[in-house]
């Protein structure tokens, strides 16, 4: 079914886009969680509205372009976001971020697709790439930075990132152990049943029985 996503979903889209989900994925997941909605004929043409709306902000001509690109790359977005201690973010900072905090401060429309970005999960500093017209290309300064806090240097920065890779590192490494463990528990387990079912009698051998009364005395010649 199509629905119409309310927020950038991983691997499926942008705020805004049309996409062709499985129905059980829809209900049972994207429309529960207010992620999508259904993509109705009324909704539709909303959509088209806003994309007019969007076009006509956009540059008609490459002096146009030019400008824009020099006002973009003159400034520098912030980003305040929370974050771990080894610098990784609870979420991420996206092309509808970026493009959301271009209209709130520039009153510039982008289109995100031309956004040459995948969601940044980190602190740090950015360069993105952006197509503001055909062969007129800014690049948008990024500072995603821990909420309240100045961005470490680079050094630091290095670091923390080194101290997150060994983090994951050491984990899967527990892991992989926790697993072989669990296997030769497993095994463990099998070899005991089957050493006991070899130990049992098998069905129709009835054990010999031995009295513990005295034999009878032999016949005399």
């Amino acid at each position: 079914m199509e629905v119409v996503l309310k927020q950038d979903v991983d691997k499926l889209g942008l705020r805004g886009d049309v996409v062709n989900v499985a129905r059980g994925y829809a209900r049972n997941f994207l429309l529960p969680r207010g992620l999508a909605e259904v993509a109705t004929p009324g909704l539709r043409r909303e959509l088209e509205k806003r994309e007019a709306q969007r076009a006509r902000h956009e540059a008609k001509s490459v002096d146009e372009a030019r400008a824009i690109a020099s006002r973009l790359e003159a400034r520098e977005l912030r980003f305040d976001v929370n974050a771990g201690p080894t610098g990784s973010l609870f979420g991420s900072v996206t092309a509808t971020n970026v493009a959301d905090r271009l209209w709130e401060q520039e009153k510039i429309r982008v289109d995100r697709r031309k956004l040459g970005m995948d969601g940044i999960k980190r602190i740090g500093r950015y360069t993105v790439p952006f197509e503001v017209f055909a062969d007129v290309v800014a690049e948008l300064k990024l500072v995603v930075a821990p909420e309240g806090e100045e961005l470490p240097p680079e050094q630091e920065l290095a670091k923390l990132e080194a101290a997150e890779h060994a983090e994951a590192e050491a984990a899967e490494v527990a892991a992989a152990e926790e697993h072989v463990e669990a296997e030769a528990q497993v095994e463990a387990v099998i070899e005991a049943d089957e050493t006991e079912a070899a130990a049992e009698p098998e069905a129709g051998d009835e054990p010999e029985l031995v009295s513990d009364e005295p034999a009878p005395p032999a016949d005399e010649a």
